[in-house]
């Protein structure tokens, strides 16, 4: 009798666990539905940019994370004497259609300096792009190809999104086209270091190099990111992945669509978080907005009125949770409108009203700026074959040194750009700062035409060294 009442008791309990596993079972997502619908607007980008190599400035032809690169970023300087002044830097990445006349949204990084785009699509098609604009702060872009009656995505928003909720991920990771993985949202709202204008959404989805640019979808089958960023030690996913939001994704695409590049705003302070110390010594209730460390005195916030030591809690009235939601909220509102700033000051809140100006970007402020401060360029092409225009007083502030600006290139042995800075001549072991167009020419004009000078040159963000050997004959 015991032993048939074990054997029924079992019975029961293997058939309870049976059912247990066939309803967890029944609970698992099902992404086919979604990837069949969606999957053919995803895309593959790939990229190629033609790198001139100058003497004494030597470029790689290898990713970082291939194993060449490293051993001849220590050696190759003396066993790469013969490198080709040029050659080719491929790139891989992914994007989505949105428009079916062949607009397509992907990474600033993905795109960014390329000389030819190309996009392949999942029927094998592939076509030449066009980048209409691309936008570094939020590393958005978009690019065009030319075709009719394309497969588009459906947008989804990202304010609905729950932690915890399952999303997928399309792209070509490490080249692997339309690659599907899976995951949950990790975190919302989520700011990361240099990134101050992009409140990220975080997940566990598996993200490689190659995934870039692709869509992040929610199980309603809507984009609500592109998948921009990971955190990892050793180049590939490490289990956290970060995307841009899609709502904030297709403002960026507004503005590149109607004007190449982004317009934003900003008030000219720096700020700090609010700790509950900090609050507690300003008698706030509770750790919340963005304490003001330093006001620019000319600047938009300055001539408001808004003074160090302030919290701002609303801007515009939206409230300012934490700090890094005001770069935010600023940088999307307007430039040259009005604007209300509520600060918490001596206990007390008060409402200040400020314009707002336009944030300039990096490479405009310092590469582009002179034609529309009205600096004319020097006419004259100097010994390097280049024209060169002094920098502005803004300029040489956000530059943090003097300098002269590359305008044009017309017969130039040198591997100058425009848009480059020199910031110095070295000659014999002797540098001398570039402090105006005046001067640094006279400084060529007064070397030898066999002489081999260097010059240190700020490009964009970075900043390098280009050797020339020989200026020729004095002009």
């Amino acid at each position: 009798m015991i032993k048939r009442l074990f054997v029924f008791v079992s019975t029961l309990l293997c058939l309870s666990l049976g059912q247990a596993s066939l309803a967890q079972g029944r609970d698992l997502p099902d992404f086919t539905e979604l990837v069949e619908k969606q999957g053919a607007a995803v895309v593959n980008i790939s990229t190629t940019q033609i790198v001139k190599s100058g003497r004494g400035n030597v470029q790689l032809p290898f990713d970082e994370d291939d194993p060449m690169y490293e051993f001849f970023k220590r050696f190759g300087q003396r066993a790469m004497p013969g490198m080709p002044r040029e050659y080719e830097n491929k790139g891989l990445g992914s994007g989505f259609i949105i428009s079916s006349d062949g607009y397509i949204l992907t990474n600033n990084h993905v795109v960014a300096e390329a000389d030819e785009v190309v996009v392949k699509l999942t029927d094998k098609r592939e076509f030449k792009a066009k980048v209409l604009g691309a936008d570094k702060r939020t590393d958005v872009a978009l690019i065009k190809i030319e075709a009719a009656g394309l497969p588009t995505v459906k947008l989804g928003d990202p304010n609905k999104l729950k932690v915890g909720e399952w999303v997928l991920a399309i792209g070509s990771p490490f080249g692997l086209d339309n690659t599907v993985t899976a995951g949950i949202v990790s975190a919302k709202g989520r700011s990361l270091p240099q990134e101050n204008y992009v409140p990220f959404i975080q997940t566990d989805a598996a993200v490689n190099p190659g995934n870039s640019g692709g869509p992040l979808f929610n199980m309603r089958g809507e984009v609500v990111g592109i998948n921009s960023q990971i955190y990892s030690r050793s180049g590939g996913y490490m289990g956290l992945s970060f995307a841009i939001p899609i709502d904030i994704a297709m403002e960026v695409k507004a503005q590149l669509q109607a004007n190449g590049k982004v317009s934003r705003g900003r008030i000219g302070v720096v700020i700090q978080e609010v700790t509950k110390e900090l609050a507690d010594s300003f008698g706030l209730a509770k750790p919340q907005g963005a304490l003001v460390a330093k006001v620019e005195k000319e600047g938009p916030a300055g001539k408001a009125g808004v003074e160090e030591g302030d919290i701002i809690l609303k801007f515009d009235g939206k409230p300012v949770i934490q700090s890094s939601d005001l770069p935010r909220i600023v940088a999307m509102t307007k430039p040259g409108s009005h604007s209300t700033i509520q600060v918490w000051r001596k206990g007390n809140a008060r409402d200040l009203s400020v314009m707002v100006a336009e944030l300039q970007d990096d490479d405009r402020a310092i590469g582009k700026a002179a034609k529309r401060s009205g600096k004319k360029a020097e006419p004259a092409v100097n010994r390097l074959g280049v024209i060169l225009s002094d920098l502005t007083a803004e300029q040489k502030k956000q530059l943090g040194s003097n300098g002269v600006l590359v305008e044009d290139v017309r017969n130039s042995r040198a591997d100058l750009r425009p848009g480059d800075v020199i910031l110095a001549l070295i000659d014999r072991g002797v540098q001398t700062e570039a402090k105006s167009v005046e001067q640094f020419n006279a400084l060529l004009a007064k070397l030898d035409k066999s002489a081999t000078v260097t010059l240190l040159v700020r490009r964009g963000d970075s900043q390098t060294f280009i050797t020339i050997k020989g200026l020729g004959d004095n002009k």
